[in-house]
Parts: C-alpha cells; structure tokens; sequence
C-alpha cells in the first residue's frame, strides 16, 4: 500500500483541483480507492471536531 501525508490545505486543494474524487461510493486518486485518515495530535474522543486535523494519510489501496 501506498502512502501520503498531507496537511489540511493541501487535502483540500487536492479535492479542489480534482486530484481525489468522491464518487459518491468512494475516494478515487489516479483511478484508485483511496483511505483518507485525520491524523491527530491528541487522542480524538478528547476533540470536539474530530475532522479538524492537521494533517491527514491518503492510502492509496491496493485493487
């Protein structure tokens, strides 16, 4: 599996310029599913807004 750590900003311009696709069903990134992941500083049940990270994982799956 492959893997990608990006920042908040960079997620969304990804999503902006149509680097990843919701299909609906599923994250697409070069014609793959992908996983994004929030990654957190502090354990996330202790967050209010659990989709406020810093920096998320895009895991390209492998089909």
């Amino acid at each position: 599996m492959n893997e990608l750590i990006v920042s908040k900003t960079e997620l969304i311009q990804m999503f902006e310029e149509k680097v990843i696709i919701d299909s609906g069903k599923a994250w697409l990134m070069d014609n793959k599913i992908v996983d994004i992941i929030a990654m957190h500083e502090v354990d996330p049940k202790f967050l209010q807004d659990i989709t406020n990270a810093k920096f998320y994982k895009i895991i390209i799956k492998d089909l």
